[in-house]
């Protein structure tokens, strides 16, 4: 009974939010910095900031990640949606849109996903050849989402690179040195 009538609080202090607070913290219980929040819904960190520290003391917690848990608690947890083209040809034969809708369903989990090689959904054009992610965020890719092969290959090519430029460096300098003393 008792859990019942928390469980009803916690749902009253949660619908005082705003849409805005809601989204912070859906994105806080996902596991993202006020930075990755920020971009992600094209606001400024101090806002998110802002937000979530209204937030928390309208639902009267402490942390970022209890008042995440409170909203989904009362909500349920978030999922975040993939993106799908909003062209649809006018002369679309029914059994190929099934067989896609259904490619795309089976593939909705890894959207978001990278690592190397093809791509997860149709919509991506770069499944022919292989691709490695940046090591650090861009317009498309806020997030780091790369594997611990990945990162462990970036460190690999960055090492090699920074290798490769001191031996060049010095290899210029003893030119230098050598046209010079002649």
């Amino acid at each position: 009974m008792a859990e019942r009538q928390d469980h009803n609080e916690a749902a009253a202090r949660v619908e005082r939010l705003s849409d805005g607070q809601l989204d912070c913290l859906r994105l806080v219980a996902n596991h993202m910095s006020s930075k990755e929040i920020a971009a992600e819904l094209d606001i400024s960190p101090h806002t998110v900031d802002q937000r979530i520290r209204i937030a928390l003391q309208t639902l009267g917690v402490s942390r970022r990640t209890e008042a995440a848990r409170m909203v989904e608690a009362v909500e349920g947890p978030y999922q975040r949606l993939i993106h799908q083209s909003s062209y649809i040809s006018e002369t679309a034969d029914p059994a190929h849109l099934e067989a896609v809708a259904g490619k795309q369903i089976r593939h909705a989990g890894h959207a978001g996903s990278s690592g190397f090689g093809a791509s997860q959904t149709e919509q991506d054009v770069t499944a022919s050849r292989f691709s490695l992610p940046l090591p650090f965020a861009t317009g498309s890719r806020p997030r780091n989402e790369m594997s611990v092969a990945t990162r462990l290959l970036w460190i690999v090519l960055i090492a090699i690179g920074a290798a490769f430029s001191a031996g060049m460096y010095l290899a210029g300098l003893e030119s230098l040195a050598r046209l010079l003393g002649s």
